[in-house]
């Protein structure tokens, strides 16, 4: 007993169930309507409608003429509760010519049923969470994910713990034996690995900031939706709690970004703290306009009023971003984070690197395994947001966002520690973009699921689609990205913390 959206118009039987030598195609001309609906007088007046039911059935009508009318009798249907037609293999309507060929004519007819229920109205949408025959597959291909990444970060995490243990040991070794030998590995970039980024520190720590207040907010959520504080049936009411807690973050984004940005030595912390708290909602909001635009245009039911779009600007200029003074505040008054060893005054050469260490190939391969990690899920999502299906098991979504925090951890460690053994200690950038790669492939599934499950007709609904697959992408890359760089900041304080350094 489950629900579907529709009802089919037919079925095919195979030969196993016939006894026919090929598959016989079946229509389902007769349906069952089923209303149910609920009166209380004294909580309101009239009747509410609270369930509408279809049952199809496949029967072979018996009538005497050729035209059918309003008032021809038929006997499989006379209205009658003794003689409704049910689905009945020897009375099934095969969906075939006649012996002589001439075309097959089908009687459609209907019959309603009236059902008094207590359900209330309120709950009138629970018939699509009772189970439906996929829910198996949902659930087995969700604990799959879980499996592969807790075995893939057990393998890893034993690799690096067995071969970091034994370089630190050997570091460690040389120098009490003080041998001459010259430092090789990761080792020989300790002056130069906690050195800040060449490279527009001030957009690092935003991003950074950014990807942090979106994986806080998006975790908040799940956590209420968990709860039962926020119902995921009300897609309008989950929309609205993600952006008021995203609002509400604003203070923790303020004060990581401004973390990082005096870790980087940087001064301009009000120029910091604005784009922190404007950059990436302005880039949604421009975005969001000029899609806005083209919808009123187009007079399309779906287009945002004005004072809907000046409501949200004044939510966001009177909540968010002094919310983000106040984390960067806190922030820039917090000890500049201390790291286990000094920088040189002059960086060191960087020997060429091999291929798969260079942007865009690291990018392209440390992107592909968070993605991986949760595309299973995501199809489950996909379809909820754009086939008007319902997603409600808000606990395995949760352990998804873990699954997919986890791996994005575990390949930008393993990605560093390759690095930083080339000799190359410019793991800023790189450590966010190898795992921020994962927006790109989730854009290019998303033009997948745009050519094979969707069918948009039209130039608009495609530019709509598009338009929001591009913002959920950036707001994925953003998180993706923050939780890599975090985790190998974290991971170069814990190596060269281990090791002795002149």
């Amino acid at each position: 007993n489950y629900a579907v959206r529709g009802y089919p118009v037919g079925f095919k039987a195979p030969p196993s169930y016939t006894g026919l030598k090929s598959d016989e195609l079946y229509i389902f001309n007769h349906l069952k309507f089923t209303i149910t609906y609920r009166e209380d007088p004294s909580d309101f007046d009239g009747i509410r409608i609270t369930g509408f039911d279809v049952h199809p059935v496949s029967i072979e009508h018996k009538i005497d003429t050729e035209t059918v009318t309003s008032t021809t009798t038929v006997s499989t249907c006379n209205g009658e509760d003794a003689d409704t037609p049910v689905n009945d293999p020897t009375t099934y309507l095969a969906l075939r010519t006649g012996a002589s060929g001439e075309p097959l004519k089908v009687v459609y007819s209907y019959e309603v049923k009236w059902d008094k229920q207590d359900m209330a109205w309120a709950d009138r949408w629970d018939v699509y969470l009772v189970g439906s025959p996929d829910d198996d597959i949902h659930y087995f291909a969700i604990v799959n994910s879980l499996m592969i990444v807790v075995f893939l970060m057990g393998a890893v995490a034993t690799i690096m713990i067995r071969t970091l243990r034994k370089d630190i040991a050997g570091y460690n070794e040389m120098q009490t034996l003080e041998e001459a030998q010259e430092e090789t590995g990761w080792k020989l970039v300790h002056g130069d690995v906690f050195r800040p980024p060449s490279f527009s520190p001030m957009a690092l720590s935003v991003m950074c900031g950014t990807g942090i207040q979106i994986g806080c907010a998006v975790t908040l959520v799940l956590l209420c939706a968990v709860a039962g504080i926020v119902n995921p049936m009300k897609k309008g009411q989950a929309l609205s709690s993600v952006i008021f807690l995203y609002v509400l973050s604003g203070s923790v984004a303020g004060y990581f970004s401004s973390r990082l940005y005096k870790f980087c030595d940087g001064k301009a912390w009000k120029r910091n703290t604005m784009l922190t708290a404007a950059a990436f909602p302005g880039l949604l909001v421009c975005m969001f306009i000029v899609l806005n635009v083209f919808l009123s245009f187009a007079g399309a039911a779906t287009a945002v009023s004005f004072w809907l779009i000046i409501a949200l600007f004044l939510l966001w200029i009177g909540v968010s971003t002094p919310l983000a003074f106040v984390g960067s505040y806190f922030g820039f008054q917090a000890d500049k984070e201390e790291v286990p060893t000094k920088t040189n005054q002059i960086a060191r050469f960087v020997p060429e690197q091999p291929f798969f260490a260079t942007i865009p190939w690291s990018c392209l391969f440390g992107g592909i395994l968070p993605f991986g990690s949760v595309c299973i899920e995501l199809f489950f999502i996909m379809s909820a947001l754009w086939l008007h299906q319902y997603y409600y098991v808000m606990g395995f979504l949760l352990a998804v966002l873990f699954i997919l925090a986890s791996t994005c951890c575990t390949v930008s460690i393993v990605m560093c520690y390759l690095q930083l053994c080339t000799e190359d200690h410019r793991w800023w950038w790189k450590s966010f973009m190898n795992c921020a790669a994962s927006g790109f492939y989730l854009l290019l599934y998303s033009l997948w699921f745009l050519s094979s499950k969707l069918q948009l007709v039209g130039v608009l609904p495609v530019v709509v689609y598009l338009t929001y697959m591009t913002m959920i992408s950036l707001a994925f890359s953003l998180f993706c990205g923050a939780v890599g760089f975090y985790s190998c900041f974290w991971f170069t304080k814990k190596i060269y913390g281990a090791v002795k350094v002149d």
